[in-house]
C-alpha cells in the first residue's frame, strides 16, 4: 500500500473541464515530477465539487486548502509554496474558505456547503471515479453484498418502500411501489433501465453523478435486478455527455473484472450485466415509453399507458425504470437502513434533492439539500444571493415542465407537494433564478419555444396546441397582443394539460400558466400599454437619449450601425426611432449614461 503526505483533488467534471482543469492536471503532474514530489503527493481527478462558478477547483489535503479558478500559471506557485514549503498560497484560495486569515479545514465551514446534505453526491468531489478501489474504500458494493447474502428480494423491496424514497426524475412516484409492481409482473425475462437522458435546459445533476460516482448507479441497478428478478440492465445516456459515458464504460469494465457484474455475483447464483445505450439528444426520450422505444431502435415517441413499463416495457417485457439520482440513493438506503433515510426530509418527501442552481445567482452550481429546505435558503444562503444587489423576481423549478415561483413564495419548503400547490413541480431538479431584469412573458415564450421544438408531434394537443400558444406569445412580445389573448392562453393550456399523450405535452403549458397566475400585470402591460416593464422585448422598446445628460460627444453616432442618431457637436443628440434597431451599441458606448431604454 502506498502512503502520501498530501492529496491534491482536482475537479474533473464537465464544468471545470470547460475551464481548463485537464490542463491544470497535466501541469501539476509535470511540476511534481520536476520537484521530485510524485511519490509524496497524490493527484486525484474527482467529479464535480458542486461550486461550478469558481472552477477549476483544487483542494489540497490534509490542510483542506480550497483553491478556486486555478489556472496553469498558478500551479507552479501551489507546488513550490504549498506542497514543497508548506505555505498555503492564500491569495489563490476561495475567499469564503478563509476565516480569520486562516484556511478552513472542512468544506462544511464554507457557506455554500453549510446547509447541504450530500447523499446522492456523497462521493462526487471525494473519490477518483475511474478507480473502483476508491469507491469500495467508501463502502462501495457493501450494500450489494448485504442484499445478495443477507436478504430476500421481497425484503429489499420492503426496505425501499419503508424508506419513503420517491422518484427523483419527475412527479415523484414511490420507488418501492414501482419495484414491487415490476417484481410481481409475469414474464420470463425482466429488465432494469436507468434514465440518464437529462434534457432540461440548465440541468446537469445526473451528468455529475455519472461523472463523479458511476459505481453507485451500477451497484443500485444490480440491487434492483436482484429485487425484481432481472438479469440485464441498460443505461440510456445522451451522447453529449462524453465524460460520463467514458467513466461509465470504465466502471462497467472494472465491475465485471471484479466479479460485481456478470455471472454468479458474490458467489451466488444471481447473474446481472449492464450495457450503455446512447441517446441522440431528443428531449421527449426522457419520457419512459419514448426512452424504451429508442432503446428498441425505434423512433422515440411515447405510447399510451396502460400497459405500464412494469408490465410491458422494453422488448415487451416487464421493465423497471428509474433515473440516475434515484438509483444513487439506493446503496446507502440498503447499507444504512430505511429509518436512516426516513430521518431526512419532510413527512411526505423523504431524503434530499439535488438541484442545478443557475441563472441570476452568485454561486451557480450543483447543490443537494434536505427536502423541506426553503427557496430562500437555497438562493440567498447557499447561492449567495442575486448579483449587483438586484431584486429577486422568480425561480423556475422543474425546467420547461415546471412553473415560475415569485418572491411571495420564497419561504415555500421545497418538496413535491408544496411545489405542486403553488403551480410548479420538482421535475428533475433544474432551478433557474431570475431577477428584476427578466421579462416573465419572454421567459414563458422561451420555455414554450423549447418544448414546441422538442415535441415528437405524435398527439395533436401537443403538436398543434403548444404551437398556437407560442404564436400568441410571439405576438404579445412583438407588441401585437390583443384583448382576450391571456384568456386564450389559459384555456389552451388547461386543455393541453388534460389531453396530451405524455408528460412533455401535459406539462408544457406550466411556465405560461404560472407566469399568468403570478405576473398577469406584465402580460397586460405588453398587450394594453405596448410596453415591456423589464425592457427585454425588443419590439416594445425605445432607445432614448436623455437631453439633460447628453454632452454631444458623438461617440454614439460612430457606433450606430443604421445611422439612426444625429445632432450637432456638443449639443444633445436624438434617435430616429424608425431607423433604430435597438442593438444597444450606443448605450454601451455612451460615457455619460445618457442613453436608456424607454
Amino acid at each position: 500500500m502506498e502512503f502520501y503526505r498530501s492529496h491534491v483533488l482536482i475537479c474533473g467534471g464537465t464544468g471545470c473541464h470547460s475551464s481548463g482543469s485537464a490542463d491544470v492536471m497535466e501541469v501539476f503532474k509535470t511540476e511534481l515530477e520536476s520537484n521530485k514530489l510524485e511519490n509524496e503527493i497524490k493527484l486525484v481527478q474527482t467529479g464535480c465539487f458542486g461550486l461550478c462558478a469558481i472552477g477549476p477547483v483544487v483542494i489540497v489535503y490534509p490542510e483542506g486548502a480550497f483553491y478556486s479558478k486555478v489556472t496553469t500559471d498558478d500551479v507552479p506557485r501551489i507546488v513550490s509554496e504549498h506542497l514543497l514549503k508548506g505555505r498555503i498560497v492564500t491569495d489563490l484560495l476561495y475567499h469564503d474558505s478563509v476565516h480569520d486569515d486562516e484556511a478552513i479545514k472542512s468544506l462544511d465551514e464554507v457557506e455554500f456547503y453549510k446547509k447541504q446534505k450530500r447523499l446522492a453526491l456523497r462521493n462526487c468531489g471525494v473519490i477518483d471515479p475511474e478507480k473502483i478501489e476508491e469507491y469500495i474504500a467508501f463502502d462501495g458494493y457493501k450494500a450489494l453484498g448485504k442484499a445478495l447474502l443477507e436478504s430476500t428480494p421481497e425484503e429489499i423491496i420492503n426496505i425501499i418502500k419503508a424508506s419513503g424514497l420517491r422518484g427523483r426524475g419527475g412527479a415523484g412516484f414511490p420507488t418501492g411501489l414501482k419495484w414491487e409492481f415490476t417484481a410481481k409482473a409475469e414474464g420470463d425475462k425482466k429488465y432494469i433501465l436507468c434514465n440518464a437522458d437529462e434534457g432540461d435546459p440548465g440541468a446537469f445533476m445526473d451528468r455529475s453523478v455519472l461523472e463523479g460516482d458511476p459505481h453507485a448507479v451500477l451497484e443500485a441497478m444490480t440491487i434492483a435486478g436482484y429485487a425484481v428478478g432481472a438479469d440485464q440492465g441498460y443505461i440510456y445516456v445522451r451522447a453529449e455527455y462524453p465524460i460520463a459515458v467514458k467513466r461509465l464504460n470504465i466502471a462497467i469494465d472494472q465491475a465485471r473484472e471484479a466479479g460485481l457484474l456478470g455471472k454468479n455475483i458474490f458467489g451466488t447464483n444471481f447473474n446481472f450485466d449492464i450495457e450503455i445505450r446512447l441517446g441522440a439528444g431528443a428531449f421527449v426520450c426522457g419520457e419512459e415509453t419514448a426512452l424504451i422505444a429508442s432503446i428498441e431502435g425505434k423512433r422515440g415517441e411515447p405510447r399510451p399507458r396502460p400497459p405500464f413499463p412494469a408490465n410491458k416495457g422494453v422488448f415487451g417485457k416487464p421493465t423497471l425504470l428509474n433515473n440516475v439520482e434515484t438509483y444513487a440513493n439506493i446503496p446507502q438506503i440498503i447499507h444504512n437502513g430505511a429509518d436512516w433515510f426516513q430521518s431526512v426530509g419532510t413527512e411526505k418527501s423523504k431524503g434530499t434533492k439535488v438541484f442545478a442552481l443557475g441563472g441570476k445567482v452568485m454561486n451557480t452550481g450543483l447543490v443537494e439539500v434536505p427536502m423541506g429546505t426553503t427557496l430562500r435558503e437555497i438562493i440567498y444562503e447557499i447561492g449567495g444571493g442575486i448579483p449587483d444587489n438586484k431584486e429577486f423576481k422568480a425561480a423556475q423549478t422543474g425546467g420547461p415542465s415546471g412553473g415560475c415561483i415569485p418572491a411571495e413564495h420564497l419561504d415555500t419548503p421545497i418538496d413535491y407537494d408544496s411545489l405542486a400547490r403553488i403551480g410548479s413541480m420538482m421535475g428533475s431538479g433544474g432551478l433557474i433564478v431570475m431577477d428584476e431584469d427578466n421579462c416573465m412573458v419572454d421567459i414563458a415564450r422561451f420555455f414554450l419555444d423549447f418544448t414546441v421544438d422538442e415535441s415528437c408531434g405524435k398527439c395533436p394537443p401537443c403538436r398543434i396546441g403548444t404551437k398556437r400558444m407560442l404564436e400568441i406569445l410571439n405576438r404579445i412580445t412583438k407588441g401585437q397582443g390583443e384583448e382576450g389573448d391571456i384568456e386564450k392562453l389559459e384555456e389552451l393550456g388547461k386543455n393541453i394539460k388534460a389531453s396530451a399523450l405524455c408528460g412533455l405535452g401535459q406539462t408544457a403549458p406550466n411556465p405560461v400558466l404560472s407566469t399568468i397566475r403570478y405576473f398577469r400585470d406584465e402580460y397586460e402591460a405588453h398587450i394594453r400599454d405596448k410596453k415591456c416593464p423589464a425592457g427585454v422585448c425588443q419590439a416594445l422598446l425605445q432607445v432614448l437619449i436623455q437631453a439633460e445628460l447628453c454632452k454631444g460627444c458623438g461617440l454614439c453616432v460612430k457606433v450606430c450601425p443604421t445611422d439612426a442618431i444625429s445632432g450637432e457637436r456638443r449639443s444633445p443628440h436624438v434617435i430616429d426611432q424608425s431607423k433604430c434597431i435597438k442593438c444597444g451599441a450606443c448605450m454601451e458606448k455612451c460615457p455619460f449614461k445618457a442613453i436608456v431604454k424607454g
